[in-house]
């Protein structure tokens, strides 16, 4: 994924906005780029090919990258943009050769795209001239020969294409994923947009790495009309991308709608379902957990809460002590979470999260009272998260706690009320990573007097304040 493009059918995901890019990445773009212009600058063009008009050949094939190039599916990240332009390229590594190849892919540097940024387009036409370089070499190497296919010896281009393709892919994300890590240094951890996608990125690309192959050999009998054949499933391609993005964007728009109504009722925790959201996914990889259950923890995370809407709102904004029914409602705000999102499919393992965060591991949680193990993962990975923002927000009867002494107060509640081996993960995820605290939330201007029941704070009692 580059900005610039990946590869087949691949994604782009270079330099967002010039502004945007840090001096380790622009040392790093810099190195791409001169890299890019030594070794193509060292490969003779068309060398290694026996067309017969070779440099028509490859114009053809620039023109369909451009095209395809010009016509890409922004992911759901909005920084990443994904092409089926990689065929192309792969086309070239097999009908003219490695070179040929990265010149295909550098013309990347003319895509049609608004808000051209020159560091972008260097950074994204080196990328893919050196994905296509990488690509043709390893083709050339297998196969001793490029050209219209053999199908004498299809077997054998078939292999070298497979190993192409995979380290037009490997060689396209490789360069893209330094990028990213180099752009996000110094900045604060954050939730990944979409890693449940990268399995289905990755296999798409390899997917449509095949046409590629398609459009060489259908050039035996066509010439450069199969170019012009191909672009059907190319742009197919493109469309389905486009509306797996979209499906992706209307989840996460569930997700911040159901958010913001939880914090309209709960003002004291705005921000804390997207900060609860960023711990767990924090923990969730320093466990190990899959891209995809780290995908649904960090639903889990941002709708933990989402019950607070089944709670009346005079109970969660009441100026005085809670009653016992009062308190019992509250306790009942993780029900009322699984209820209002039992019917969104896609939750699938988060609900275990929401229903059971509250949940302690001597038993003497809520809502269910279960212990240890049988309380769920999800809800361990999320107890310990949403407590350690608690108690590193200010509220208004006390300063937010110390990074410190919150870490402090997480390790003596292991083992009773947290997971010990989370509670270690999230710590040293914290000493990797860094945890920005927020700012104080305070209450409307119009309420003079609220009830602040913390109750995901293990130290907080429970105070009226008058502000």
């Amino acid at each position: 994924m580059s900005s610039g493009q990946l590869g087949i059918g691949r994604p782009v995901a270079g330099p967002p906005r010039e502004a945007r890019i840090t001096p380790a990445a622009w040392v790093y773009i810099g190195l791409v780029v001169l890299a890019a212009t030594v070794l193509v600058a060292r490969t003779p063009v068309l060398a290694a090919t026996h067309a017969k008009n070779p440099w028509a050949d490859l114009v053809v094939l620039q023109v369909l990258f451009l095209i395809c190039d010009s016509a890409r599916a922004p992911l759901t990240s909005r920084q990443t943009i994904w092409s089926p332009s990689s065929a192309a390229t792969l086309a070239a590594a097999v009908l003219l050769g490695p070179a040929a190849a990265a010149f295909v892919g550098a013309v990347s540097l003319v895509s049609v795209r608004r808000q051209p940024l020159l560091g972008e387009r260097l950074f994204n036409g080196a990328v893919h001239a050196l994905s296509g370089l990488a690509a043709g070499s390893a083709y050339l190497a297998i196969n001793h020969r490029v050209g219209l296919p053999d199908y004498q010896h299809f077997s054998r281009i078939l292999l070298a294409f497979a190993v192409a393709a995979v380290v037009h892919v490997a060689a396209n994300h490789g360069m893209i994923w330094v990028i990213n890590r180099l752009n996000r240094a110094g900045g604060p951890p954050r939730v990944a947009a979409s890693e449940s996608s990268l399995t289905l990125l990755l296999a798409s690309d390899l997917g449509y790495a095949s046409l590629g192959l398609v459009i060489a050999s259908l050039w035996i009998n066509l010439g450069w009309f199969s170019a012009v054949i191909v672009l059907v499933p190319l742009f197919v391609a493109r469309w389905a991308m486009a509306q797996f993005t979209e499906e992706q964007r209307a989840y996460a728009a569930t997700m911040n709608a159901l958010c913001q109504a939880v914090e309209t009722k709960d003002y004291y925790t705005r921000g804390h379902g997207d900060r609860v959201s960023r711990g767990a996914v924090m923990i969730a990889r320093r466990i190990g957990m899959s891209s995809a259950r780290t995908e649904a923890i960090k639903f889990a995370g941002m709708l933990h809460d989402v019950g607070k809407l089944g709670v009346p709102t005079q109970v969660l904004q009441k100026t005085g002590p809670l009653t016992e029914d009062e308190f019992a409602a509250i306790q009942l705000h993780p029900m009322r979470g699984l209820e209002i999102v039992r019917e969104i499919g896609f939750l699938f393992e988060a609900l275990n999260g929401i229903m059971h965060h509250h949940e302690r591991i001597d038993g003497r949680g809520y809502p269910m009272g279960l212990a240890g193990h049988e309380i769920p993962e999800f809800a361990r990975v999320i107890a310990v998260a949403d407590a350690f923002d608690s108690m590193t927000t200010t509220r208004s009867y006390r300063e937010a706690k110390s990074i410190d002494l919150a870490i402090s107060e997480l390790r003596q509640g292991a083992g009773s009320q947290f997971d010990p081996v989370l509670v270690e993960a999230f710590i040293a995820a914290i000493g990797q990573l860094g945890w920005e605290l927020p700012g104080p939330a305070g209450p409307p201007a119009d309420l003079a007097m609220v009830t602040v029941q913390d109750h995901d704070d293990p130290t907080a009692p429970l105070q009226v304040v008058i502000p």
